[in-house]
């Protein structure tokens, strides 16, 4: 198989975790894409040579496919993977798949996947996690690649702890794939991005790869290219997108799959951030972001202490420290202050909510 992924220390920056393979036209970022599941042999196919015609690097397919409700499609399992076989063998490209157990790992394995992948259900379930690194170092397969998609609460600890169990059981070919997080409210998305959460990770695991699925953080095929744009934009490694040759009749996730064709124009408009011409300029206006960020929490710092005054006025007048019309007053001010300046008036509101919070918990 060709390797991908070199091995990726968790806590190191030592060595590049993408390596520039001459053969792949786009080694950078990692492209996986492919089907939601693997249907049947003929749309199988059919998808994998619309994805090598685009220039990925990954065919995917799902065979297990765990669903919220009973009598959904599950996905075909083993019986699929011939399939997976054969569209390696017609288009070059490695195969990848979803597993949830120990029994899927030894299925996809002894059926020749290349990369197996763990979605965001199973990721939240260290048994599930550590039963899938045990059935990997039992198999002697180290050498196989493992995609962890994060898991379905916005916890960066355990998305890193399911990481690490692959790890200690000696796979060494890791990479993250974020997918965004559930919303209990009506929001422009499927899963709510996060950013902060992958960048998290990102920050403490430097070499590890992480890739961005904007098909499930965006649940509509037309949200799929801005959010691929975004990934690059934000530095990410690589993009897994599921792409159906007819997405409309796709047994599972039909409103975020996108054609062949789509995945195509997407990738030929696809903005990849790898300059490094402007690093003086870059440097220059970053010790200017320092020395605002100073004068801000400078300027927090003082108003806490006034703050910590009020409060002991109150103190001894006997008065309740949270004062609603005073507060409500603070809030309209500053709106109007944001709009004036040219700022958003949600990030103000929220910004303004946890400054009163800390406020109250310095008066008590």
């Amino acid at each position: 198989m060709t390797s991908l992924l070199l091995p990726v220390p968790l806590t190191t920056n030592a060595m590049n975790p993408l390596s520039d393979l001459a053969e792949n036209p786009f080694p950078k970022p990692l492209l996986i894409a492919g089907p939601c599941s693997a249907e049947s042999e003929e749309q199988v196919l059919a998808a994998a040579r619309g994805v090598a015609a685009a220039g990925c690097a990954v065919f995917r397919a799902g065979l297990w496919k765990p669903r919220t409700h009973p009598g959904g499609f599950e996905g075909v399992g083993e019986a699929a993977l011939p399939w997976l076989r054969r569209a390696k063998a017609e288009t070059g490209l490695p195969t990848a798949t979803e597993v949830a157990t120990g029994i899927h790992v030894a299925a996809a394995l002894d059926g020749g996947v290349d990369f197996l992948w763990i979605g965001a259900r199973t990721t939240a379930n260290t048994f599930a996690v550590q039963e899938i690194a045990d059935a990997i170092a039992a198999s002697g397969r180290n050498d196989v690649a493992v995609l962890v998609k994060n898991p379905v609460s916005p916890d960066v600890e355990l998305w890193l702890g399911a990481l690490q169990r692959l790890e200690r059981a000696g796979v060494r070919r890791l990479a993250a794939v974020h997918r965004g997080f559930p919303s209990a409210g009506a929001t422009a998305y499927r899963n709510e991005p996060q950013w902060q959460i992958p960048m998290e990770l990102k920050r403490r695991c430097p070499t590890l790869p992480v890739l961005v699925d904007p098909s499930h953080i965006g649940g509509r095929r037309e949200a799929v290219p801005t959010l691929a744009q975004q990934a690059m934009d934000m530095g990410f490694d690589g993009l897994m997108i599921e792409v159906h040759p007819a997405p409309d009749q796709a047994l599972s996730d039909a409103a975020q799959q996108i054609t062949p064709a789509a995945l195509r124009t997407l990738l030929t408009h696809l903005t990849v951030r790898v300059g490094t011409g402007c690093d003086h300029e870059l440097a220059v206006l970053r010790q200017l972001i320092d020395q605002c960020d100073h004068e801000v929490l400078a300027a927090l710092a003082r108003r806490m202490e006034v703050v910590r005054r009020i409060g002991q006025l109150k103190r001894e007048s006997n008065m309740a420290i949270v004062q609603n019309q005073r507060f409500s007053q603070v809030i309209a001010s500053r709106l109007e202050m944001a709009r004036e300046l040219g700022l958003d008036t949600q990030f103000v509101n929220d910004l303004m909510q946890l400054i009163h919070q800390e406020a109250v918990a310095q008066q008590l």
